[in-house]
């Protein structure tokens, strides 16, 4: 929790599978979502972020702005 995502393990399962992936588990800063728009192209759609909003160690609407500027939906 809050550990950061694990990027190479999430893009192996995205590239095994044929539906998007949705990342979770340990997202705990805009890294975290850098690291994730970085592979966004090898299927992974989105993250569930709540910890680290409830915890305050992100902020929604950066991290929303930050995905949108980097080309992520």
């Amino acid at each position: 929790m809050l550990s950061g995502i694990n990027i190479e393990a999430t893009v192996k399962l995205a590239q095994a599978l044929t539906i998007p992936v949705i990342a979770s588990g340990g997202l705990g800063s805009m890294a975290d979502i850098e690291q994730l728009c970085a592979v966004e192209d090898e299927g992974i759609e989105g993250v569930i972020c709540g910890r680290a909003i409830y915890s305050g160690d992100l902020d929604f609407v950066q991290a929303q702005a930050q995905a949108d500027e980097l080309g992520a939906a």
